[in-house]
């Protein structure tokens, strides 16, 4: 797909979201930028700032199909992933899909389940199929988890496990919204749901064609030097007891491709790569007991590592050339 293509198709689905999320564009876009870079978004903050809303409008926003899973304590891994059932008319077992075996699966609340429920998103997250009964089913492309949670000292809430949250490409903050927006939300909302109203302004086809251009987008070989000092480095700090993983470092990459294709570029920049460090980074790293005792958070102990890594100097010649490599 050509670039300004892209770009308009992007700036479409965008438009939509905004319909319903106010005041918040550079979420909605890394939201898109996720999705396009074959990853899965958490979104953490306090119940009523618009998580589940912003799930459901990219989900609306896109003609695919879509399933909700609401997390509770009582939820079994066989709702997440399916389960075989006797068909006393075959004589036979017979397995029925659970709530994965969608393009979009929103999950609200998802730490509201216990571990052993959460555990049955590992395998669909990362490798993009369902085990059940010792037989695999592929799913479905595009395939993206959009979690919502609330944070952890609320009550009822079990933490996600680490190797949970290291398969989600993204982590982002809703926050309140600025005073504008919120009247501006009571004018639109107050009447009626804008979300009931929102029709699809793309299809699956056209993103896996969005997804086929993400993945041509270049990065020079500084870049990717630079996106494993980046990594690197989170392993290295005094402040950390967990860095990132290498997995870590591969979605920094693929999520810095998305983020220059939405910005109608075909090549990657250091600018690309260090606005992502938080969102990509933050909440796969633990920080050490010393860290929490001083009141440092993830987000803060990541970007401050950041600015003592030396960015890749610009390559000589038109600005289309800089970061060719």
């Amino acid at each position: 797909m050509p670039a300004e293509q892209l770009r308009e198709t992007a700036e479409a689905i965008v438009g939509n979201i905004e319909r319903v999320i106010e005041g918040k564009p550079a979420i909605v876009r890394l939201a898109l930028a996720v999705l396009l870079a074959e990853g899965h978004l958490l979104i953490e903050d306090v119940p009523g700032v618009g998580k589940t809303k912003l799930a459901k409008a990219l989900a609306r926003s896109i003609d695919c199909s879509v399933r909700r899973i609401q997390f509770t304590p009582d939820l079994l891994p066989s709702d997440v992933t399916g389960v075989s059932v006797y068909n006393q008319e075959t004589r036979d077992f017979e397995f029925k899909p659970g709530a994965v075996f969608a393009n979009l699966v929103v999950g609200d609340e998802i730490n509201r389940a216990s571990p052993k429920t959460q555990s049955a998103l590992l395998e669909c997250m990362e490798e993009r199929q369902v085990t059940v009964d010792g037989t695999t089913f592929r799913l479905q492309t595009p395939f993206m988890v959009i979690a919502t949670q609330n944070p952890i000292e609320m009550e009822g809430t079990y933490p996600l496990p680490e190797a949970q949250r290291d398969r989600f490409t993204a982590r982002i903050a809703m926050g309140y919204p600025s005073p504008d927006a919120e009247l501006t939300m009571l004018d639109l909302h107050g009447a009626g749901d804008p979300l009931d109203a929102l029709a699809p302004v793309s299809d699956a086809d056209t993103i896996r064609r969005l997804i086929a251009t993400v993945r041509q987008v270049h990065v020079s070989e500084p870049l990717k030097q630079y996106a494993v000092d980046i990594v690197a480095t989170t392993r290295q700090s005094p402040d950390l007891r967990l860095g990132a993983s290498p997995r870590a470092g591969l979605q920094l990459l693929r999520t810095a491709r998305a983020v220059a294709a939405l910005e109608g570029r075909d090549y990657v920049t250091p600018d690309d790569l260090q606005a992502l460090v938080v969102p990509v980074l933050a909440h796969r790293v633990i920080p050490t007991p010393e860290a929490q005792l001083a009141r440092r958070t993830t987000d803060s102990i990541v970007a401050d590592l950041v600015r003592r890594i030396p960015v890749p100097g610009a390559r000589t010649g038109d600005r289309r050339g800089d970061w060719q490599g």
